[in-house]
Parts: C-alpha cells; structure tokens; sequence
C-alpha cells in the first residue's frame, strides 16, 4: 500500500506501513510533484516551439566525393552475398554492418539544417519556456 501522508504514530499498521514503500516526490526527495509537472509542460511547449522552427533538408551525398553513393552498395551486396552462403559468417555480419552503419553515416551528413527566420519576442519566448521547464523539473529535486 502506497500512503501519501505523514503516517499516524500509533496505529495497528505502524509495522505493516514501515515495510511498504511510501510515495515520495521527483528523485525520491519530498520536493514539489506539481512543479516537476509544470516544469515538464514548460519544457516539452518550449522544445517543441524550438524544433518547429527547424527546416531539414537533403544535400547531395557528397562522402568520399559526388556520385559515390554506389560504391557504398558494393560491400553491402558483398556482406548480404556472404551471410547468405553462411548466416554464421564473422566476415559476412562485419562487412554488411560495416556498409550499413557506412551508408546511415553518408545520409545523416547530407541532411543540412535551417532556422527559420522569427521574431525576437518568438525566440525568447521559447528559450523561456524551455530553459524555465529544465529549472523548475531541477527545482523539484530539492527539498524545500
């Protein structure tokens, strides 16, 4: 049984409330549930503010020079090849993970990011709510 309050000195269950676990707030310290709450709104409206401003876009894949793309599907066909002659191969798994992680790697680097243009009071506004949500959920940690 989970209490929410100070427990009554006293009671027929003294022994039994001592053995079960009783609520605490954030982290275990008796700080406040509800500034965790606020402060984990505040957060994820000001993150999401921020990330709605960021446009990705796609480059060309330009690792290891232009138009290489294809030699990147080389190993892989290579490594499949293998693990289809022997799904055991050490060598098989390593050169078509090698490829795969290879190929995340060239299309992650082509990604190229923007801001959008926005106002002041919008910037503020959301490094406000952002930053203020992070202190208010560390607040929380604390005993008052």
């Amino acid at each position: 049984m989970i209490r929410f309050g100070p427990m009554e000195s006293g009671s027929a269950r003294d022994d039994e409330d001592s053995r079960s676990p009783r609520f605490q707030g954030p982290g275990g310290s008796p700080g406040g549930i509800g500034t965790f709450v606020l402060g984990l709104a505040c957060s994820i409206m000001g993150g999401y503010l921020i990330m709605s401003q960021i446009t990705v876009t796609s480059g060309y894949w330009q690792w290891w020079g232009p138009n290489t793309f294809g030699l990147t599907l080389i190993p892989l066909a290579i490594g499949i090849g293998l693990l289809f002659f022997n799904a055991k191969s050490i060598v098989g798994w390593i050169v078509a993970g090698a490829s795969i992680l290879i190929i995340f790697t060239g299309i992650l680097s082509s990604l190229v990011i923007y801001f959008r243009q926005t106002s002041l009071f919008t910037m503020i506004l959301m490094l406000a709510l952002f930053a203020g949500g992070l202190g208010l959920m560390a607040r929380a940690f604390r005993r008052y």
